[in-house]
């Protein structure tokens, strides 16, 4: 048989190399890495999309989204954008609920304790005071006292600090409607007469803004969270508000439950020179 000559040779390994070189495929060293690591995908709802694709996809939705998440750390685990408003609304509602809830608790909890501690007897100076009963006893005594002074610190606390009632259109109590009601007039009032200008043009847009109103009628804050896009407008509409107070006292109901009270709403510097508010739903 005749032996296969060098040029043979080199050509059958060269097919062979070639061979092994068509199965090799390069990947991007973390899309391999992905195959042998947990890395499970979490499903999202997005409120937009994009015609590209995303190069690695860090979630599954119902749509291509190319870019986005400006969230420093994370994601956001809701499709609208963070805002301070998000806390209003039914959510504000529940939240007073279990608030007092927690506090009727605590109050349960201070008179279970006091009573566990008038049941105790004094100790007794005839007994040793190694005696394991009277040691176990006194023990507890020192943690239900320290309980107690935890407790009593916390809600000195709470008396403390004013009570705040954020008032959105889920509030259901007559007398936080009917304040609303006079304060949104007042500063529409306002705002339509000193209706603000720049270099003698008038100023029109939308913000959104946060008011705090003292149980005294007073204004204590106003916050811009959402500008209309002219800082100017924002400060005019933030001097309308404050120079319209002071309001009303708050009635006897009302100082019941709150201190002060939170309202956001939307202003309207609209084209025909008025001013129109309107409180937020969540």
């Amino acid at each position: 048989m005749k032996s296969p000559s060098t040029l043979q040779i080199a050509l059958g390994v060269s097919l062979a190399l070639h061979a092994v070189l068509l199965t090799v495929r390069f990947v991007d060293p973390e899309r391999f890495n992905r195959i042998f690591q947990d890395t499970p995908l979490e499903v999202i709802l997005v409120n937009a999309k994009s015609s590209e694709r995303p190069d690695q996809a860090k979630a599954i939705a119902q749509a291509s989204l190319a870019g986005g998440g400006e969230a420093e750390k994370g994601r956001a685990t809701s499709p609208l954008p963070p805002s301070a408003l998000t806390e209003l609304g039914d959510a504000s509602e529940d939240a007073q609920r279990k608030v007092e809830t927690m506090q009727e608790q605590q109050t349960m909890l201070l008179a279970q304790i006091k009573k566990q501690l008038a049941a105790m007897p004094p100790p007794d100076p005839k007994v040793p005071s190694a005696d394991p009963a009277q040691a176990e006893r006194e023990e507890k005594r020192k943690q239900l006292i320290k309980i107690l002074a935890e407790i009593e610190r916390r809600i000195n606390e709470e008396n403390a600090r004013p009570k705040k009632r954020y008032i959105s259109p889920a509030t259901r109590e007559e007398v936080y409607a009917v304040y609303y009601d006079t304060l949104r007039r007042k500063i529409e009032e306002k705002g339509t007469v000193n209706f603000p200008e720049q270099a003698g043009k008038k100023l029109y847009g939308e913000l959104t803004m946060v008011l705090t109103v003292n149980h005294d009628g007073r204004i204590l804050s106003t916050e811009v969270a959402e500008t209309s896009g002219n800082l100017t407008l924002d400060r005019r509409a933030q001097g309308i508000a404050r120079n319209t107070g002071p309001f009303d006292r708050f009635s006897e109901a009302m100082r019941r439950k709150a201190d002060q009270i939170v309202v956001v709403s939307r202003f309207k510097f609209a084209n025909n020179e008025t001013l129109e508010t309107k409180l937020l739903e969540r």
